[in-house]
């Protein structure tokens, strides 16, 4: 994965204005290979739902990924009878290759991209992209799995869509539903942040971004929409499935083992509510309790089992130390990046060492609980033993969970962006100049979105129909 490109955090999400007078503000990229037969009809129907619908200035881009037939010749024909129709040639296939060429070098606020085939209805298009222009969210997919979307395909797609999905959420808990569907868009000033960390040239390249996305905290907004398969589509499907695979098993890793710099977009825009400083609400407490809770749980049945079987072949004392020390050293690590959400290796063995003296005391409470235990009756039940380990551990949880949030893993008012290292000062700081430049047109202004000039209004379209 690419770990060393991340410029940083990103602004506060703003109402989108336009950047200036010709500029489209929508940039729908078509990827194609060897689509000469669907690239007119499909060009042809985008553009007049566009002229007859959408309010602002748009473009068309046809993103030819080294087709051999005759789609160039059909898309230079293209561009010379619709105005807003450009064509991008690249020697390399790949849709990812596709779309981050053509959204890193768009001017566009808007980028969407969508399959040549149509196989989704274009009246979703309008609700996919406002949420990103009102500044609502930073990336819309479309979802054929919503309940309230109307698709219509076999029964082998069915079960390979919902089983990659289920794929998704069980091994990099994505939530949202539809990471297939060819029907996407994300702001520009979001790509330009995330691009660079994704990897992924191929078919896995809208999933890669999704998860990426959600992992950084952005919002993603879910369309429901009208799908229809398409027969003679030209995707392989078992090697799709394949790279798929690869794909999940490369982004998981990277997200187990912390190289991704996602903690520098956890604060992705500036209008999050949880960033506003609240007097008597303590930040994030609530999810901290949740994860703590589940982390202390899932330890204690571990420290139970570990002291069973310590205690086979020696003492209660002996027992209890090295399951509470087994214990508490994956107690620390699962906390740290469950609970606190500390990703990295940075720190890793402070916040180990930190932990250990929590656990001294821990083992404090649990030893003299046994201590007592012994004075109270000289040959003590197995039962009774764990019942009172289990009451010392409760009281133990309460004080590690308060010394863990105050102490080894302390709310920090600092922005992200200051606990970059000081070896990544130089590269970062050329790669936040360019990414500044990217969206300097995106500042707030007070003027609106101006309509296209060259068609009626959309309440004119609704006055003649």
């Amino acid at each position: 994965m690419r770990t060393d490109s991340s410029p940083g955090t990103l602004p506060a999400r703003e109402h989108l204005p336009a950047a200036g007078a010709g500029t489209p503000v929508l940039d729908v990229v078509i990827p194609v290979y060897n689509e000469e037969k669907d690239l007119k009809p499909c060009v042809r129907r985008l553009h007049e739902h566009l002229s007859r619908t959408f309010p602002y200035a748009f473009r068309v881009t046809i993103a030819d990924n080294a087709s051999t037939d005759s789609t160039p010749h059909v898309a230079a024909r293209l561009t010379e009878r619709f105005p807003e129709v450009r064509y991008v040639r690249l020697e390399q296939k790949g849709r990812g290759r596709a779309l981050r060429t053509v959204w890193s070098a768009s001017d566009a606020p808007v980028l969407a991209y969508m399959d040549v085939d149509l196989s989704t209805d274009l009246n979703a298009l309008l609700p996919l992209v406002a949420p990103l222009i009102s500044g609502h969210s930073d990336l819309a997919i479309g979802s054929r799995l919503s309940r309230s979307s109307r698709v219509v395909r076999g029964a082998k797609r069915e079960f390979i869509s919902r089983s990659y999905n289920l794929i998704l959420r069980g091994s990099l808990q994505a939530r949202f539903s539809d990471a297939q569907c060819g029907f996407k868009a994300i702001r520009r000033d979001v790509a330009q942040v995330l691009l660079p960390l994704v990897e992924d040239s191929g078919w896995f390249f809208d999933t890669e971004l999704l998860v990426l996305s959600e992992r950084a905290g952005l919002r993603i907004h879910e369309v429901p929409v009208d799908w229809v398969d398409d027969p003679d589509s030209t995707v392989h499907i078992v090697k799709t499935a394949t790279d798929d695979l690869k794909g999940v098993w490369r982004v998981g890793r990277a997200l187990a083992t912390g190289s991704l710099p996602l903690d520098r977009l956890a604060r992705p825009f500036g209008d999050d509510p949880r960033d506003r400083n609240l007097t008597d609400v303590p930040q994030g407490l609530a999810r901290q309790l949740v994860g703590f809770c589940v982390v202390g749980a899932l330890s204690t049945l571990c420290y139970l089992l570990l002291y069973s079987g310590f205690r086979a072949f020696t003492g209660s004392q002996t027992a209890n130390g090295l399951a509470l020390l087994v214990s508490a050293v994956a107690n620390t690590a699962a906390n740290r990046r469950l609970t606190f959400g500390v990703r990295g290796r940075g720190g890793a063995v402070r916040h180990q060492a930190q932990g250990l003296v929590v656990f001294g005391i821990g083992l404090a409470l649990t030893s003299g609980s046994l201590a007592a235990l012994d004075a109270a009756s000289s040959d003590p039940a197995h039962s009774t033993e764990l019942a009172v380990l289990v009451a010392a551990n409760l009281a133990a949880t309460v004080l590690r969970f308060l010394l863990f949030r105050a102490w080894v893993f302390p709310d920090h008012d600092q922005p992200h962006e200051a606990a970059v290292p000081a070896r990544q000062g130089a590269r970062d700081a050329a790669v936040t100049a360019a990414w500044q430049d990217a969206t300097m047109p995106l500042q707030p202004v007070r003027s609106p979105l101006p309509t296209r000039t060259s068609r009626p209004s959309v309440p004119d379209q609704r006055d003649h129909r």
